[in-house]
């Protein structure tokens, strides 16, 4: 059924998509009938943001340009609407980096669109017509909601999997992240090989680590109990880096990450990690200040070695759609689609 077209015209519209972490999936088997399971955090300061304005043609113009025009020949063609657009990409998440570059991408250049063109299409909508949240609900429930979240894994329909908990993020709690620019995790092709190739995640393994998350990991983070919450991290994050160790050269993807992450746990941070393939790494501390003195410590000890180091917050809202003026958007000149 093609969506219907409102009668209303805006000048513009702007989304912004917030990046996310994930930190691991809870049963990469399939023993009960679904399939994943991931954990993660919505990050505020690490995103994605998109100016939509209609044009005669199709154009693209920022970081990431060919994803874009990608997703909008895949959008005009599964909703029949084939008036022009103008997309232009004025922020955006590092590419395979763990930070959740291309389901962020694809959502925020899919709500412009329906936004633009009064499509009745929800973030759930733009993520299944443009075939992400295969694997995890993370990155959609992060531009939904925002917060700490889990989702209940993969089942038997082609729907990305449903968010079954939110909890607020501590306001004061910061994340720690570690960059490694130049460097990329596992995505595309090298991805979905590494998957086949990975052994059969053990029942009783899963069976832990959802025990973990349900009955430690989350009660610590309602509760606020850092030392608590890190803790149940590091052992998910163990137990899921040590399954995909053999198609990411270890736990870590990145050795300089793992380096700088080991400093930070020598110096008493209990929560520690990659996201996703990463190589980003990440850790959770307590306060500003803290976070501030773990980045002077790694900047004294990995200066010159590649590595780059950010300070950021959860993020406990999701993303963010709102209509401007064609002059306030801050829209660059668009290259034309060929």
């Amino acid at each position: 059924m093609t969506p219907q077209l409102s009668a209303v015209r805006q000048d513009s519209v702007v989304v912004a998509a917030p990046g996310r972490l994930h930190l691991g999936f809870m049963d990469p088997g399939s023993g009960v009938g679904r399939r994943f399971g991931g954990v993660g955090l919505t990050l505020d300061g690490v995103g994605t943001r998109v100016c939509a304005t209609r044009a005669d043609g199709v154009e693209a113009a920022g970081p990431q340009e060919r994803r874009v025009l990608r997703a909008l020949d895949l959008l005009r063609e599964v909703t029949g609407v084939r008036r022009g657009i103008r997309v232009v990409v004025t922020q955006a998440i590092p590419e395979h980096a763990g930070l959740g570059s291309g389901t962020q991408l694809a959502l925020a250049v899919g709500c412009a669109f329906a936004k633009t063109f009064g499509l009745a299409l929800t973030p759930r909508d733009v993520a299944a017509l443009l075939d992400r949240g295969g694997r995890s609900g993370i990155g959609i429930g992060a531009f939904e909601h925002g917060g700490f979240l889990v989702d209940g894994g993969r089942g038997a329909s082609d729907a990305p999997p449903p968010i079954t908990s939110r909890i607020e993020f501590p306001e004061a709690w910061r994340v720690l992240l570690i960059l490694h620019p130049g460097a990329q995790g596992l995505h595309g092709a090298a991805e979905k090989a590494a998957f086949r190739a990975l052994p059969p995640f053990p029942e009783a393994r899963a069976a832990h680590l959802c025990r973990l998350v349900m009955m430690s990991l989350l009660p610590a983070l309602a509760e606020r109990d850092l030392f608590e919450f890190g803790r149940a991290v590091n052992e998910l994050q163990r137990i899921v880096g040590d399954h995909f160790a053999p198609a990411q050269g270890g736990r870590f993807a990145s050795a300089l990450v793992a380096r700088a992450l080991a400093r930070l746990e020598a110096e008493g941070v209990s929560c520690v990690g990659q996201s996703s393939w990463g190589p980003t790494g990440f850790a959770v501390v307590e306060s500003e200040a803290v976070a501030a003195k773990a980045v002077d410590t790694l900047e004294q000890q990995f200066a010159g070695a590649g590595l780059s180091f950010e300070i950021a917050r959860g993020r406990n809202r999701g993303g963010e759609i709102a209509l401007q003026p064609a002059r306030a958007a801050g829209v660059s000149a668009a290259h034309r689609a060929r």
